[in-house]
């Protein structure tokens, strides 16, 4: 027996996720979206994946191959996850935050937790989405204290080391 859509989109709102902005293109035309279904393959070599919806408009940039770059988000930058979630034009998602380059030269959010570099290595179509495999080419670990997860239909903040409450109290 299958399991009906909203029985499984109920159960995966229970499962947390980092919050992420995908982003490619260059400086000069960049393109991203807000993502949390992004999640580690390999580290040898480093790879990570990202499912992004066939209907995004984010989608024909991402075809074309090319950088990739997967932003992690802060506690503080809900603004952002906004911004790249809704119906901004891509210039003006841009807007939020302080944006740079790295080795690819997909824009790179300077206020992220970290943020992954990579290049297309591979995109696979499966059901409503499309699964793109990046392979790392350099990594920024930022400054920011405290991740950002949705969870339950509702973002919450993670405490950075030395907040929140100690295991076993």
């Amino acid at each position: 027996m299958a399991v009906d859509s909203q029985t499984y989109r109920d159960a995966m709102a229970r499962l947390g996720a980092a919050v992420n902005v995908v982003t490619t293109g260059t400086r000069d035309d960049p393109v991203g979206f807000t993502a949390s279904a992004v999640c580690s393959v390999t580290d040898a070599p480093p790879t990570l994946l990202v499912c992004m919806n066939r209907e995004s408009r984010a989608r024909p940039a991402f075809h074309a191959g090319g950088p990739l770059c997967i932003n992690v988000l802060s506690a503080g930058q809900r603004d952002i996850s906004g911004a790249f979630a809704g119906k901004l034009d891509m210039y003006e998602r841009f807007t939020f935050g302080h944006w740079t380059t790295m080795t690819t030269g997909a824009p790179v959010l300077e206020e992220a937790v970290t943020s992954f570099d990579c290049r297309i290595e591979r995109i696979v179509e499966i059901g409503t989405h499309s699964v793109m495999f990046g392979l790392v080419e350099s990594i920024r670990i930022g400054d920011a204290l405290g991740g950002l997860v949705y969870f339950n239909r509702a973002y919450h903040a993670l405490p950075h080391e030395g907040q929140g409450t100690q295991e076993g109290a």
